[in-house]
């Protein structure tokens, strides 16, 4: 029986969201292709010049943009921002601080302190739990 390895290759739509960036802005060679797993893991390790640049100006993906902002991709969509933006664009944002960029952003705060009270509730019942089931 003989042993041959399947190279596993992926859509480059799904590489270019794997390295967090805007297919659309990636070189032609990139959108048309595919690309291997070990091709990725080369693109992670040592990013070629285009891909270091998209990765510091943009255009960026949805969910880099909203990271960046500190709000939800939902949250952009809320404040009209449906378009990548480039890394200038957001600082332009992040320096006028419209009202609903600031709003999500108090959002996206309340959301991380409910998801860290539903943490600390559950690490507390657990310890309940488990010191319960030491006692007997």
């Amino acid at each position: 029986m003989t042993s041959h390895q399947n190279t596993q290759t992926m859509k480059p739509a799904t590489a270019a969201k794997k390295l967090g960036v805007y297919l659309e802005a990636t070189p032609a060679e990139f959108r048309e292709g595919v690309v291997t797993r070990a091709e990725l893991n080369a693109l992670q390790a040592e990013p070629p010049a285009w891909l270091r640049e998209l990765r510091r100006d943009g255009p960026h993906p949805r969910p880099v943009v909203a990271a960046k902002l500190g709000v939800s991709i939902a949250g952009l969509r809320r404040g009209g921002v449906d378009e990548p933006l480039t890394t200038e664009q957001i600082d332009a944002l992040k320096q006028e601080r419209p009202e609903w960029l600031e709003r999500e952003q108090a959002v996206q705060a309340d959301v991380r302190k409910e998801t860290a009270r539903v943490k600390q509730l559950h690490a507390e019942r657990a310890e309940r739990a488990a010191e319960r089931a030491e006692r007997g």
